[in-house]
């Protein structure tokens, strides 16, 4: 910011020089100065743009690069950003999207015992689901390691229940494949809640999948699916499954 304000400085007074003494000269001097001037802004804001590169940080090396574009088009540091500047935009878009999918998972670890922990993975469905008929409801998917009950995959629903008290197929999409895989429902009140019980199948779906979709049947509406956008998966968080 400094050398920005001694170029700034030196091209006043050289204008104003050029002004007085109406100088052809001294005009195209201070013309110059102007031209170098701006050169020099547009360098440091380029700098900026590569120290944001080499540190991989997409997203603020693409506002430093658009900036610069839009304040300095013609100078020669733009013209040498601006061939980058698409494939840094790609990545910016790319790490912005890594980040919301992996803020849709909620990780629990929590103690069971004396010295056992449970440790958990759960998303919500995409778009909420009509299970019952009364307006649509998330659906919930949780992966789960407890030290007494073992590993487990289930759905919860938030109204309505899960036709699947005797066991049945639920179909399963992972990025547009379709797999079947068996569930159940346990007889109990304490939660809304169906088993996977291919849990380890379902646990290397969402692993290598962006999209996993599941219909389950329900007791008042027929059939629903509810669709996950896993992609975000941090796999270590259950270490153990892998």
């Amino acid at each position: 910011m400094k050398t920005a304000s001694l170029a700034t400085a030196l091209v006043a007074a050289l204008l104003l020089g050029a002004c007085k003494g109406d100088d052809p000269q001294a005009a195209a001097q201070a013309a110059a100065a102007q031209a170098a001037a701006r050169e020099q802004v547009a360098e440091g804001m380029a700098k900026q743009f590569d120290d944001a590169v080499a540190a991989q940080n997409w997203q603020l090396a693409k506002a430093h690069g658009e900036i610069l574009q839009i304040e300095h088009p013609a100078s020669a540091a733009a013209a040498r950003v601006k061939p980058a500047l698409d494939e840094i935009k790609a990545k910016a878009e790319a790490a912005q999207q890594e980040k919301r999918l992996a803020a849709l998972w909620a990780y629990g670890d929590e103690p069971v015992g004396k010295d056992g922990h449970q440790l958990s993975a759960a998303i919500f469905s995409q778009e909420p689901v009509d299970t019952d008929g009364s307006g649509a409801n998330p659906v919930r998917l949780i992966f789960r390691d407890h030290p007494e009950w073992g590993r487990s995959a289930y759905l919860v629903l938030e109204a309505g229940d899960f036709d699947c008290y005797s066991g049945c197929r639920l179909k399963v999409i992972a990025d547009g494949k379709a797999h079947a895989l068996p569930g159940s429902r346990p007889n109990t009140d304490e939660a809304i809640a169906m088993f996977i019980d291919d849990h380890k199948a379902l646990w290397k779906l969402a692993k290598a999948s962006k999209d996993l979709s599941i219909e389950f049947p329900t007791k008042h509406v027929g059939r629903k699916t509810a669709e996950f956008e896993v992609g975000g998966l941090d796999a270590m968080k259950l270490a153990k499954w892998n």
